[in-house]
Order: C-alpha cells, then sequence, then structure tokens
C-alpha cells in the first residue's frame, strides 16, 4: 500500500515570523509548549504572553516576534496540534495497512481521545481558537519592547517576515472542524483506495462536526471521557461513515 500522504490546512500560518535556523524554530517550540502547559494551569483568559515568555525562558520580545498577541500564539497552537493529529492518524493507518471501515474509524477517534486525555493544552485548545474575549487586544504587542533591541531579544535572527499579524486573527481565517475534515477525509480516501470526492468530503465534515461535540460531552462528563459515551460516539460514526468509506 502506498504511503498515507499528509495533507496541510489551506490557511496562513498564525506567525509574523517563520521560523529559517534550527535555533528559532527551538525557540518557537518552547514558546508553544509554554503556552500549551499554561492553558492547563490557568485557562485561556488568564493566559498571557508575558506568562509564557516566562516559562519558555525566553524574552518577550521574541514572544511579540513571532505573535502579535495570546490569540495568534494559541491559533499557532491549534495549527501545530493539528498538523500533529494527522501524523498519530497517518502513522495508525501505515502501521495496520489491512484496516476496514470500521477500524480506520477507530483509528481516527482513538488518535483524538489519547490527544484529549494526554496533550498539554489539548482538552482546552485542540483545533481551533476559544471566543475572543473584550479587551483581549491588550495583550497584543507594543510598537516596541524596551531593553530589548538585540536580534537574541527580539527573536529576529533566522526568520522570514510572513506579515504583520497584529490583530490576531492570521490563521483562523477557516472554521476549525472544516481543516480537521480536509485532512482526514484525504487520509482515510488515501488508505481506504476511494476517492475523496464531494460526498466523502460531506459526510466526513457531519462525522467530525458530530462527534466534535460528542466528545466534548464525554469530557464534560469526566474528565478522562466518560467510556460510555465515547462507545456511543464510535457507534454513531460506524453506522454514518461506515456505508461511505467501506
Amino acid at each position: 500500500m502506498d504511503p498515507v500522504p499528509q495533507t496541510h490546512p489551506q490557511t496562513a500560518p498564525a506567525l509574523r515570523r517563520a521560523p529559517v535556523q534550527q535555533r528559532s524554530a527551538e525557540r518557537l517550540a518552547r514558546i508553544l509548549d509554554a503556552c500549551a502547559v499554561l492553558l492547563d494551569e490557568t485557562g485561556y483568559e488568564r493566559l498571557s504572553t508575558r506568562a509564557v515568555a516566562v516559562r519558555a525562558g525566553v524574552p518577550i520580545g521574541s514572544v511579540y516576534r513571532f505573535f502579535g498577541n495570546k490569540r495568534a500564539m494559541v491559533a499557532a497552537l491549534a495549527l501545530r496540534n493539528l498538523d500533529r493529529y494527522a501524523e498519530r492518524v497517518s502513522e495508525r493507518l501505515a502501521a495496520t495497512p489491512l484496516l476496514d471501515a470500521h477500524g480506520a474509524i477507530d483509528g481516527v477517534l482513538d488518535e483524538f481521545i489519547a490527544m484529549k486525555r494526554t496533550v498539554p493544552g489539548f482538552a482546552l485548545v485542540d483545533f481551533g481558537v476559544p471566543a475572543a474575549l473584550p479587551g483581549e487586544a491588550s495583550d497584543s504587542t507594543p510598537g516596541s519592547t524596551p531593553g530589548n533591541t538585540s536580534d537574541e531579544a527580539s527573536g529576529t535572527e533566522g526568520d522570514t517576515a510572513i506579515g504583520d499579524g497584529e490583530g490576531g486573527s492570521c490563521g483562523e481565517a477557516e472554521d476549525p472542524n472544516r481543516l480537521v475534515a480536509e485532512r482526514i477525509c484525504a487520509l482515510l480516501a488515501t488508505h481506504l483506495g476511494r476517492p475523496a470526492d464531494e460526498e466523502l468530503h460531506r459526510k466526513v465534515l457531519v462525522g467530525v462536526e458530530t462527534a466534535d461535540a460528542l466528545v466534548r460531552l464525554a469530557f464534560r462528563a469526566d474528565p478522562a471521557g466518560d467510556p460510555a459515551l465515547v462507545d456511543e460516539t464510535r457507534l454513531l460514526l460506524h453506522a454514518y461513515l461506515g456505508p461511505s468509506l467501506s
């Protein structure tokens, strides 16, 4: 069987500058890792770019070099989550090439549940950004950060400018569940050897929307995900998507 391809969301990255050198990419990864951990500790409302900088061990100017405000930072985390989810599903499908439609659906759902349980910040921010809060723009980047004038402080070395990102909307242009459905549709179609046509896209989108709502319900009922509700979600997806994927 051919390797399952990785698709990419058709949306602009939520970054003001794209890292080019490894050192800059590692700094960005530390910032997003710190953002994820702090989301679990403080929630979105109390999250701040300054707290993320402290936790990541980088100057505040480095955070603002990549992001205009915390909303753009969380949008970048959501996009990274989507990439990692697609990678996990792809590896799961490739590891078991004889999976039938129900087995493939199980892989898609199980990896989502596993990330909800184990990935920092994912329970609050999976593939989308929480609704904007009043006064949230106050966390946006100042015109300059006093005392951080060097390339090291501002994080300019090894970066490529790709947009200002002042409003923090970069990377939020598309509905997150549509992006998820696009990735899943391509992965399932390739694995099962069927075309990713308009009907399959529609079916997968409905499945993603339904699973998203039911998994949220399962994790509201039980912080680890209520097993009975997860099972009901699985049965529903089998019944709805199975015939289209067979």
